[in-house]
């Protein structure tokens, strides 16, 4: 039962904002009491925590697979887009948004965590680009793994970027180019156009 209240929160939550969100909305939704949610969730702010983490995890897993089956980095980023993009398809409310108004403590911890990963996995993507003659070789690896997690981070924050100016895909999208000119060699440059002649068609 607590696999599906999660499952079902977390549908929710994406779709309608955690905030806006009741005890009682999820449990009319599952067909069951609140009582029952309570039995597994002390309140609401533990029900929320664990759907965050539990959405990362799931996330964190996409990704894994996904850099383990890419021919290349930079084919690797884009497939990572595909895949974040498919998770957040049709959901209308802003997740980053609400966690960091309504859970601070929750948002912090997830962005620390969403660090710890993303710095790994880019520093091993950007070495994997070096090592194939696609990313210049004279890259500061970690710096640049920070810069693009900051970059990364910084475009969903609806402050910045508003949601009815600026379409996610699109942001995603524009980042991604942005960060590939500046680190690609002739070799990968030639990849990178590659991709967004194969998808502008």
């Amino acid at each position: 039962m607590r696999a599906k209240i999660i499952e079902k929160a977390s549908d929710m939550f994406l779709t309608l904002g955690a905030k806006s969100v009741t005890m009682d909305d999820i449990a009319n939704e599952l067909g069951i009491s609140k009582k029952t949610i309570y039995v597994h969730f002390k309140n609401k702010t533990k029900l929320v925590e664990a759907v965050v983490f539990e959405v990362f995890e799931t996330v964190c897993n996409g990704i894994d697979c996904v850099c383990n089956t890419a021919e290349n980095p930079i084919e690797e980023l884009y497939q990572i887009k595909v895949l974040v993009m498919e998770y957040l398809h049709k959901k209308k409310a802003s997740p980053q948004y609400q966690l960091k108004k309504y859970y601070p403590d929750i948002y912090r911890r997830l962005n620390l965590k969403q660090f710890e990963k993303m710095h790994v996995s880019i520093r091993e993507s950007l070495q994997k680009g070096i090592n194939m003659g696609l990313f210049r070789p004279d890259l500061d690896v970690d710096l640049v793994s920070r810069f693009y997690f900051n970059g990364m981070s910084g475009i969903r924050d609806s402050d910045y970027f508003p949601h009815e100016i600026f379409n996610m895909e699109y942001l995603m999208e524009s980042f991604l180019e942005y960060h590939l000119r500046a680190i690609t060699t002739e070799k990968g440059l030639h990849i990178l156009n590659e991709h967004l002649t194969s998808n502008q068609s």
